[in-house]
């Protein structure tokens, strides 16, 4: 038995505010009655501010991120189209087969896991079709599973070199909220995105940012769909009126979480989420363990994964950290299983909660096995995060008290 609070650092889910998690407290409520649909009109503003969006619409699926991806593929592309992604992680592994079981023409590009996505080689591949029959792009903008931040800016310069009228999909379910992400000035058509991780909520919605251009082909596109079309969904931008009964306290508590991050200022939320990751990333170097990803310019702050020494099972790490100090870290996924752990460092979380996780993954390591200075790590974050904050008090000279005559 586990005594004391439980710590969540995995990458999603993540913590939950108190003031969310006070907002969701609700009365069952009439999701058709009028006035009603302010609760929408309220999320999908403010979700258009931090998504940086200058048109087009917001729609909120009930499902995971997961239900976004269908949704966005089902909406806007036909049987048999081809589009164009790259296998670089679990998750952009598992969007490949997803657009492969609802009968799209995938055409790979795979690379290192740790690598991110290969920009040059997808220009090369753009500027090589000729008849345009790629009717798509799929980028994974941030690898929860390796902990990789890809150049979407740069993809969509690839697009524009090439000339190309393919479609701009992007999965931000591990960076919208958290890292810079311009739906509008990349040119997007579709970004996916959850509420379980920067937005700081349950999981339960897909969050999906559509295009102008998204909605035009939606108006064509012959894939089969029900639950997920956008003609049902269009109403929710206009009245918030959901073509079906939406989860109401989840929906509470998102307005309540985006306009924490709007309080907060979307720029200072993105520098916030650097600034903790560089000093998990200092902790990492002084524990002299390698990190998944390849190269100091592709790693994501909002997760670190971590490698542990060959002779160390990670699982072992996980394992002790969850039923000896209760604490959850986030396991090594596909090919990486045994030899990664995760520390997710992004949503509700300041400098005292992970220096709570460094401690604990420390204590966990060295319980395993690992070959590691206890303190070192979190010192080395410690520095980094109290650089130029310490404050010099005047010096205090003692005298001695002038006895009275």
């Amino acid at each position: 038995m586990t005594i004391g609070q439980s710590h969540l650092f995995t990458p999603g889910p993540t913590p939950i505010p108190e003031a969310v998690r006070r907002a969701m407290n609700v009365a069952a409520e009439d999701h058709r009655a009028p006035g009603f649909g302010a609760l929408a009109r309220d999320i999908s503003a403010g979700l258009r501010q931090i998504m940086r969006m200058e048109r087009g619409n917001v729609f909120l699926f009930p499902g995971s991120g997961s239900a976004a991806w269908e949704a966005a593929i089902t909406n806007t592309l036909n049987p048999g189209d081809r589009v164009l992604m790259a296998r670089h992680g679990h998750f952009s592994v598992l969007w490949a087969q997803m657009a492969e079981r609802l009968g799209l023409d995938v055409e790979l590009i795979d690379v290192a896991w740790g690598a991110g996505c290969p920009v040059k080689e997808i220009e090369r591949r753009l500027g090589a079709d000729k008849d345009d029959r790629i009717k798509a792009v799929f980028v994974t903008h941030n690898e929860t599973a390796t902990g990789v931040t890809s150049d979407v800016a740069a993809v969509r310069r690839a697009l524009d070199m090439t000339f190309h009228d393919a479609l701009l999909f992007v999965d931000g379910v591990s960076s919208i909220g958290s890292i810079e992400f311009r739906m509008a000035d990349w040119g997007v058509d579709l970004a996916v995105t959850g509420s379980q991780k920067g937005f700081m909520c349950p999981a339960g919605l897909g969050i999906l940012g559509v295009s102008d251009k998204a909605m035009q082909a939606a108006k064509t596109a012959t894939m089969r769909r029900a639950y997920f079309e956008f003609a049902d969904m269009a109403n929710l931008q206009d009245d918030g009126v959901f073509p079906y009964t939406p989860p109401i306290p989840l929906l509470h508590g998102m307005r309540a979480s985006v306009g924490l991050l709007l309080e907060e200022g979307i720029d200072t939320v993105i520098a916030r989420h650097a600034r903790l990751a560089t000093g998990v990333r200092a902790a990492v170097q002084a524990w002299g363990l390698e990190m998944v990803a390849e190269h100091p310019s592709l790693y994501s702050d909002t997760v670190t994964a971590i490698r542990t020494p060959m002779h160390i099972d990670a699982r072992e790490v996980i394992a002790i950290a969850y039923d000896e100090l209760g604490a959850s870290f986030g396991g090594g996924l596909g090919r990486l299983a045994g030899r990664v752990f995760r520390i997710g460092h992004l949503g509700w979380v300041n400098e005292g909660s992970l220096a709570g996780a460094l401690s604990m993954a420390e204590m966990a390591m060295w319980r395993a096995g690992v070959d590691i200075e206890l303190g070192a790590g979190l010192a080395s974050a410690q520095r980094y995060w109290s650089d130029g904050k310490r404050r010099d008090r005047p010096r205090v000279v003692e005298t001695t008290p002038i006895a009275a005559e």
